[in-house]
Formats: C-alpha cells, sequence, structure tokens
C-alpha cells in the first residue's frame, strides 16, 4: 500500500517535498514513481527510482528542477519539486512494483500499485 502526501498551493518558483509512503513488505525490492495528471490531460511520468540499484530517472520537463530520493529506514520515497512553475500544477501519484528493469518506466500498466495523489498547485 501507497500512501502520497504534501502537495498543497506554491507560488511560480517554489518548492514542495511530496513524500510516498510504503506500508506492508518485507525487503526493498521496488521500483518506485511519481506520475502526474493535470486537468484535461493525460497521465504522465514524472521520476522513477529503483531502490535496490539507486537508479533514477527524470522526465525532460522536470530534469534539473526535481530530485527523487529515498528513505529506507521510513520505507519512503521523496519528490523535491523546485522552480515549480504553473504548468507542474497536477495530481501526483507515487507508483510502484517489485522488479526492475521495466520494459516502459513511462507506462502506468507498468506499476502494480499506486497511492491515491496528492493535488499540487503552482499558482500566484
Amino acid at each position: 500500500q501507497l500512501q502520497a502526501s504534501g502537495g498543497g498551493l506554491v507560488q511560480p518558483g517554489g518548492s514542495l517535498r511530496l513524500a510516498c509512503a510504503r506500508s506492508g513488505g518485507t525487503d526493498n525490492a521496488y521500483t518506485v514513481a511519481w506520475f502526474r495528471q493535470a486537468p484535461g490531460k493525460e497521465r504522465e511520468f514524472v521520476s522513477l527510482l529503483n531502490w535496490s540499484g539507486g537508479t533514477t530517472n527524470y522526465a525532460d520537463s522536470v530534469k534539473g528542477r526535481f530530485t527523487i530520493s529515498r528513505s529506507t529506514a521510513k520505507k519512503s520515497v521523496y519528490l523535491q519539486m523546485n522552480s515549480l512553475k504553473p504548468n507542474d500544477t497536477a495530481v501526483y501519484y507515487c507508483a510502484a512494483v517489485r522488479r526492475w528493469p521495466l520494459r516502459d518506466i513511462t507506462l502506468g500498466s507498468e506499476y502494480d500499485y499506486w497511492g491515491q495523489g496528492t493535488q499540487v498547485t503552482v499558482s500566484s
């Protein structure tokens, strides 16, 4: 089970840190990703972390602004979002799968577990 949190309202140029907490499971053999969906748009891949190997990946639209990280002790993955823009506004979802590598990390169908989503609004 995944629980996403940390969303909110922030001004352009501001920062937020999202958290995805995982409950259950006795190991860390997970690949965890963040997706987002803006109103009227399709869900899109944002970032990924393979827990055991530490591999990370980012969508071009967030490279250099977002950073994904993990806490083994807290069984959590974080998405630090800096220099936020209005077009970052979306509901952000975390997703996980007990597999690596994946055929296509950007496909939602690759992931078996989903969190409930947290709203991020970037507006002045």
